[in-house]
């Protein structure tokens, strides 16, 4: 039990668990906002283009729904396959995912800059130039040892 525990305090610690809350809190503000684009500003000029169809009604009608007047008949209910929802939630995916796939292309962007240790543009991380300079020291050592070897 207190190994769990001690683990538990080393992924919060180590900002793990914080990364997580704060990329979901991110991401359910983000949905809104793609909500609000797709419903406000994609489909209405959408709509306008097939002549004011709303697409969130658009259906196919598998059985017409009949509601009686005398309660000697049951309500029957409307079955239909519901593909404007449908069409918004693709709209959605590909927005987000667009979205998504820029901002990975961009963060790529930047790690690759920052790994390359000859960059002085960006801050190399410690370990990557660490690294760096020990290749840099073993050529060069290797360096000295061929011009020893060759001079005997």
């Amino acid at each position: 039990m207190m190994g769990i525990l001690k683990e538990f305090k080393e992924f919060a610690i180590k900002g793990n668990m914080i990364d997580m809350a704060v990329g979901i809190i991110i991401g359910t503000a983000f949905n809104k906002v793609i909500d609000v684009l797709v419903k406000q500003v994609v489909l209405p000029p959408l709509s306008l283009l097939t002549e004011g169809v709303n697409f969130a009604d658009r259906k196919i009608i598998l059985r017409e729904g009949l509601v009686s007047a005398s309660d000697s008949m049951a309500e029957i209910q409307e079955i239909s396959i519901g593909y404007g929802a449908f069409v918004e939630a693709m709209l959605d995916f590909l927005i987000v995912g667009f979205t998504i796939f820029m901002v990975v292309k961009f963060m790529n962007r930047f790690r690759r800059k920052s790994q390359d240790p000859k960059n002085k543009t960006v801050e190399t991380p410690k370990d990557i130039q660490l690294l760096s300079d020990l290749t840099e020291l073993i050529q060069e050592q290797n360096e000295l040892l061929r011009k020893g070897s060759a001079n005997p």
